[in-house]
């Protein structure tokens, strides 16, 4: 890392401007992270098959986004944006960490720093996914307390493999291996809970990554015995363990009555990654995680602090969980953070009715050779080497019907848009791996004409290319 990287964020550490609010005025902040959760796969967004009552209850004392978007459509960047308030292609993290190398880039600030900074007593449970090395370790990144695994997923029961001290799948209580009994998403909730109850005047801000609904499709007996003949047995069974122990939580603040006074969001990480891989749905969206189609990105998004914004709403406004930084930072009496600039806004004058425009007049995606860009209604998806889509999500939000050659001036101005978005951006640190890239490309060709992809996996494409050939062997 440059040494004038190093100066920028020191700088930017001791450039809090703060109003001092008194402890007992700055809300507890819970952000909730699921991981390759269905755009359809909850009661409050509609689900036809899922039964989830807690998550329904947290949505109806808060506000339900149904424009609310990540900012990548995969695991680790978009957890990148999510904590650092920023487009993450503008530090290098545009795609999936290397597993041993590479991480979140030192220098920039995460919203751990910031809320520590001011009195808040941080925590990070879950998954982490930023980087393995110790540089990239959430305890290094300004989390006081960490408590789950570094990697992007494991086994949701003990296995001896991968709960061992050298395996970046481990259990770690902040830097040291622990072991485990009984089903991962009830162990994070333990320490939450635990964590909940620690006696501590400061304010908490805990970040709890549960890696429900990823793959493996682990789920206790009793879960898949409840819903034996389901069509999506497994996915059931997790979902409705995940909804208990949010209800678990949402019991435990009750009890304390700090409820009232706690800043939640809840959201997926990522679209659903589809019904080939953990069975999720994103019904009616086009596409699933790892996309720039409303699958990819389009997620469930709740905010809810019943003391100061009103529940039981419905929000329209474009939104993402970038916004996510600036509200947290702005409830705790931090009204600006110098140095790098944020691409969030802070949602509560918006959730008030002090503002009535949209969040975000535009947003980007990009990754690899994929990007799209949002303007208002308007949606432009490019893949390089093949074109441009344009499509307008308030008549067609499953993405079918091209504009493009209708609205052409429409299509010059958000390339250009996208262009000039594109030339703040750092090339980005690592790639993909190429059999991936190629899969992915294959799989936007496809959706950008309406049809099936002919593979979703590399092993799917090296089986497509041995038949191709022997086909073209037996025309000869």
């Amino acid at each position: 890392m440059k040494i004038e990287k190093i100066g920028k964020l020191v700088g930017i550490v001791f450039s809090l401007m703060y109003s001092q609010l008194a402890a007992s005025e700055q809300p507890n902040v819970l952000l909730i992270l699921v991981d390759d959760a269905g755009y359809n796969d909850f009661g409050f967004m509609g689900s036809p098959d899922f039964d989830t009552p807690h998550i329904d209850r947290l949505a109806e004392m808060g506000v339900a986004f149904t424009d609310a978007h990540v900012s990548a459509s995969v695991c680790s960047p978009s957890r990148a944006g999510l904590l650092t308030g920023r487009y993450q292609q503008r530090f290098g993290h545009e795609n999936n960490v290397p597993p041993h190398t590479a991480g979140m880039d030192v220098a920039e600030l995460t919203l751990a720093d910031v809320l520590k900074t001011v009195g808040y007593r941080t925590i990070a449970i879950g998954k982490w996914h930023l980087g393995n090395r110790s540089m990239y370790h959430p305890n290094t990144r300004g989390f006081e307390t960490f408590f789950g695994f570094l990697e992007g997923a494991r086994d949701y029961f003990p296995n001896p493999r991968q709960d061992d001290p050298e395996d970046f799948r481990a259990l770690l209580e902040n830097r040291k291996q622990v072991n485990f009994e009984g089903y991962l998403t009830d162990v994070f909730t333990d320490r939450v809970i635990e964590e909940i109850e620690v006696e501590d005047s400061r304010p908490w801000f805990m970040y709890l990554s549960y890696n429900a609904v990823h793959t493996p499709m682990h789920a206790k007996e009793e879960d898949l015995k409840r819903f034996e003949g389901h069509p999506r047995q497994k996915l059931a069974a997790m979902t409705y363990s995940l909804d208990q122990n949010i209800g678990r939580i949402l019991s435990t603040l009750d009890s304390r009555k700090e409820l009232d006074d706690t800043l939640i969001f809840f959201l997926s990480d990522n679209g659903g990654a589809g019904m080939s891989n953990n069975q999720s749905s994103n019904a009616p969206l086009k596409g699933w995680k790892g996309n720039k189609f409303e699958g990819g990105h389009r997620v469930p998004f709740v905010v809810s602090w019943p003391a100061k914004i009103e529940g039981d709403r419905h929000f329209s406004g474009l939104s993402s969980a970038l916004d996510i930084f600036v509200t947290s930072i702005a409830a705790a009496g931090v009204n600006e953070v110098l140095g790098e600039p944020l691409d969030g806004v802070d949602l509560m004058p918006y959730l008030k009715g002090k503002k009535r425009s949209d969040p975000h007049e535009v947003l980007f995606w990009r990754k690899d050779l994929m990007a799209a860009v949002r303007m208002g209604p308007y949606k432009l998806v490019r893949l390089e080497g093949y074109g441009y889509r344009l499509y307008n999500l308030d008549e067609d939000l499953a993405e079918s019907q091209d504009l493009s050659e209708s609205l052409p001036g429409l299509v010059r101005e958000m390339a250009d848009r996208m262009t000039r978005w594109e030339k703040e951006l750092e090339v980005p640190y690592w790639w993909e791996n190429k059999d991936w890239t190629s899969v992915t490309y294959e799989i936007h060709r496809a959706l950008m004409d309406n049809e099936d992809p002919r593979f979703r996996s590399p092993r799917e494409k090296a089986v497509f290319e041995k038949r191709t050939l022997e086909n073209e062997s037996a025309r000869h």
